[in-house]
């Protein structure tokens, strides 16, 4: 939806997933999105060579999330929940849960 503005869908996919879950990291997104690494790697290098992500290492790996410092970082992240409220209910859904530990062996879904 937003590709043709932002020039490409795995920045739209970075976007969106922020917007939703406000940090993560390259093979996170890529793995979500069935997405393959190294465009979601360019395409957050390239948000953030704009100045709207900024990252930091955690561990091994680096973490974006949005700019507070980016001046149209409020507009940005209104048009992008805008789109994200016209995404099928499911995959909306999908990116509301946020699993940081594993499950309950056992545990109904």
């Amino acid at each position: 939806m937003l590709a043709a503005l932002l020039g490409s869908t795995n920045k739209e996919r970075v976007l969106v997933y922020l917007a939703s879950r406000e940090r993560g990291y390259a093979r996170e997104i890529g793995r979500f999105f069935r997405a393959p690494l190294y465009p979601i790697q360019r395409a957050m290098e390239s948000l953030e060579a704009a100045g709207v992500l900024c990252s930091r290492p955690v561990g091994n790996t680096r973490e974006f999330d949005w700019n507070q410092r980016y001046p149209a970082r409020q507009e940005l992240r209104r048009l992008v929940e805008r789109a994200l409220s016209l995404y099928p209910r499911d995959l909306r859904e999908k990116l509301q849960i946020v699993r940081t530990r594993p499950r309950r062996k056992g545990k109904p879904l």
